[in-house]
């Protein structure tokens, strides 16, 4: 069953390898769940939908308030419940637009945490001024 994360600073929690295997675990769980063989069915009314608030792209609703210092542009944990059986991790920029990533390994190599992936997301969240001005 989904989380519900409750608005505030206090929300805000770092992507950690425990966060990741926390999320393998209700994936497990999940899949341990559903009977083998059975074809899935489709129900459209029970199925959970993302949240339009935390989109990708979107700002951060007002509702959390401002980002606690040290957590502007590293990864934290999904705050849609959508998400919670999902290996996905978000980030948030100085703008508090929210990015979302995926968390397997990117190449097959680089896992979430690798230096590498560290330093590309931190790039792609930046906010560039500088080329609102050349635009």
């Amino acid at each position: 069953m989904a989380q519900l994360v409750p608005p505030g600073p206090d929300s805000f929690r770092p992507f950690t390898r425990e966060s990741l295997n926390a999320i393998e675990r209700r994936i497990a769980q999940e899949n341990a769940k559903k009977p083998k063989g059975e074809k899935k069915k489709r129900n459209d009314e029970n199925v959970p939908k993302a949240s339009r608030d935390l989109g990708t792209g979107k700002s951060l609703p007002l509702l959390y308030r401002d980002i606690p210092k040290g957590m502007v542009s590293t990864p934290l944990e999904d705050l849609d419940p959508f998400y919670s059986n999902q290996k996905t991790f978000i980030v948030l920029n100085k703008g508090k637009t929210i990015y979302r990533f995926n968390a397997a390994p990117a190449l097959y190599l680089l896992s979430p945490f690798n230096p590498l992936r560290k330093i590309s997301i931190k790039i792609l969240v930046h906010s560039y001024p500088f080329v609102e001005i050349l635009i």
